[in-house]
């Protein structure tokens, strides 16, 4: 698949750039895709929730009314979780929600998910550029240039461009990346993908071989 290369004019420079189709072009497997998302998630979790259960509630252990007899359920301190006020049964507690996954699984699910954006037609390559000072302004002016401003957009460049990050940070729905930290939730999560030329480079060198 080829796909022509635009500068942030957003004018075709003539050139035309191929996608690999071992990265761009192989079927998506929805399975690894929910995998490598979920495992993305989790792992920004804090896990750090946490209810009182009954045993560490302050309150009387005195027991409010007879066993049996009162119509109502048994209960027997204040503490019970049937009472308002009470303790909460099986409440959460602090926990680890990181998991692991294969080297292999992660590759495919990268992979899945940018052959997902190509077949959307959802991948933009442009020229690499710079900003002499951060100018969100000028990079407003780019996602004009290039059709794609009100869109959730994910820059991915071939490496942090300090003046480029700080001119998109405020932006909403606009995020830049390494091509080297890429993964599939911000993929999938993007509704299109800009992409430099040494990137799409970097990429093919991370991904292809694996």
């Amino acid at each position: 698949m080829e796909v022509s290369v635009l500068n942030i004019k957003g004018q075709d420079t003539g050139r035309k750039v191929t996608l690999n189709e071992a990265i761009f072009g192989i079927e998506p497997n929805d399975h690894v895709l929910y995998l490598d998302v979920k495992q993305y998630l989790g792992n920004q979790r804090q896990g750090t929730a946490k209810a009182k259960e009954r045993s560490e509630h302050a309150g009387s252990t005195r027991k409010l009314i007879r066993q049996k007899g009162s119509g109502g359920a048994r209960r027997g301190d204040i503490n019970s979780p049937v009472l308002v006020g009470g303790a909460r049964a099986f409440g959460p507690k602090p926990r680890d929600y990181r998991t692991k996954l294969n080297k292999k699984v992660k590759v495919l699910a990268r992979k899945s998910a940018l052959s997902y954006k190509a077949q959307e037609n959802a991948i933009i390559v442009v020229e690499d550029f710079n900003f002499e000072a951060p100018k969100t302004k000028e990079f407003v002016n780019i996602t004009k240039n290039l059709k794609v401003d009100g869109k959730k957009l994910l820059l991915v460049l071939s490496s942090i461009n300090k003046n480029v990050y700080l001119s998109a940070r405020n932006l909403q729905r606009t995020e830049v990346m390494e091509a080297t930290a890429i993964n599939a939730y911000k993929i999938l999560n993007a509704e299109v993908l800009v992409v430099t030329e040494n990137s799409l480079k970097l990429i093919d060198g991370i991904l292809d071989k694996n």
